[in-house]
């Protein structure tokens, strides 16, 4: 097995990278640590970087399009990680997951139409939904004891009572961590089910569900969802290729997926980013080894986040995620304003987090952490917090 090294990155500034070389445009101290964007500061995998430079030294970036080896390499992943069983003609291919949640939003509701969203949850989310001109509904997720849950029946009631035409799902969820079980999703479905709602179900987090919380599939939960439901998935932040912009969308319903094209030609989008195809067919035909080995890099940056938190920051309470490489983290134990907290983090200890407060309005005492970095570089946050929490006192 080969061996990688997560500890020594190459430096990413001066690189025209977001994460790093954009504080100041954004509104930050220029000399702010980032770890914000869910990005990732290791190089992609050898056979991506390899599958590149063939394609670079080829010389030609013309228009393209994939063949049957594409979705071999694409559906042989999920029947792999998964036990899913796609067909090709559920895939459509988009220049991202955001885009597909757009292009979803357009072909299965009217402006004005209810769209629920459970809260905090992507941002994004709620731009597609508001900027389309359609109303968001939400039903926030429970938090008790340190853990978010779904609350069904206010699911139910909001619902019905508002007539919801879509429901946009994040599995696994992003900022929280939860995984959802194979009898959450399926509550889920069955209640859409009930009240003719549509789901769009944003997995692409599937890759780093932990072993003990195991990811399912929408689709292998809820079966009967299938004319009903646009599934979205990428190898994008997999494998570090977000950058390159494809996205794989399983769309099994005809009606269904004959709309969501019309979307997308009606934008005037065709082919996809040469580059971005030929690096997620490699990611998938032969990156496995490489994930294996960052997975368990993460999940020791996380066991290192926790650590620190609990010795030398007890303010802080880590909400223990099931999966991703996010760490939310509640920070009400620091008795601070949101928008004192987001000073401390941003002018006191000199971090670029997401705050919570975007996620949700319920969420201005969380911060967001992005741990998909080196140890040296989660090490040197929390040093930088821990330094300016304790000036506080």
């Amino acid at each position: 097995m080969a061996t990688y090294d997560f500890d020594h990155g190459p430096d990413r500034r001066g690189t025209g990278c977001l994460k790093y070389d954009f504080a100041v445009e954004r509104g930050k101290p220029a000399d702010v640590l980032p770890l914000w964007v869910a990005d990732m500061d290791f190089p992609a995998p050898p056979a991506v970087r390899e599958r590149l430079h063939a394609l670079a030294d080829h010389g030609i970036f013309g228009y393209t399009d994939t063949k049957p080896d594409y979705y071999e390499a694409v559906s042989g992943w999920f029947r792999r990680r998964f036990g899913w069983e796609t067909r090709p003609e559920w895939l459509v291919k988009t220049p991202g997951v955001v885009f597909a949640l757009a292009m979803g939003v357009k072909a299965l509701t009217a402006p004005g139409d209810a769209v629920l969203l459970q809260t905090p949850v992507y941002y994004p989310f709620h731009e597609v939904v508001r900027d389309n001109g359609r109303r968001i509904v939400e039903s926030p997720l429970t938090y008790r004891d340190g853990r978010y849950g779904i609350d069904f029946d206010d699911l139910e009631e909001k619902i019905a009572g508002e007539r919801v035409k879509l429901l946009l799902l994040c599995s696994p969820h992003n900022p929280v961590g939860r995984v959802w079980t194979r009898e959450e999703l399926r509550r889920m479905g069955e209640i859409c089910l009930r009240h003719g709602v549509y789901v769009i179900s944003d997995e692409i987090h599937c890759d780093f569900a932990f072993p003990e919380h195991p990811h399912t599939m929408f689709l292998q939960a809820v079966p009967e969802m299938a004319e009903r439901c646009v599934l979205c998935t990428a190898a994008s932040k997999t494998f570090n290729l977000a950058g390159l912009q494809v996205s794989n969308i399983f769309i099994p319903g005809e009606d269904t997926r004959r709309r969501f094209r019309h979307e997308i030609d009606a934008c005037g989008y065709s082919q996809l980013n040469m580059a971005g195809l030929a690096a997620t067919q490699a990611a998938y035909a032969q990156g496995e080894e490489w994930l294996e080995a960052c997975r368990a890099y993460l999940r020791g940056n996380l066991d290192f986040f926790r650590d620190f938190l609990r010795t030398r920051l007890p303010q802080l309470r880590l909400v223990e995620p099931d999966g991703t490489y996010f760490a939310w983290v509640d920070c009400s134990g620091l008795g601070l304003t949101q928008e004192a907290l987001n000073d401390l983090v941003v002018n006191r200890a000199g971090l670029w987090l997401d705050a919570g407060h975007i996620f949700g309005s319920m969420s201005g005492q969380f911060q967001r952490f992005v741990l998909a970095c080196s140890r040296a570089t989660v090490r040197e946050a929390l040093e930088r917090l821990e330094r300016a929490v304790n000036a506080l006192s």
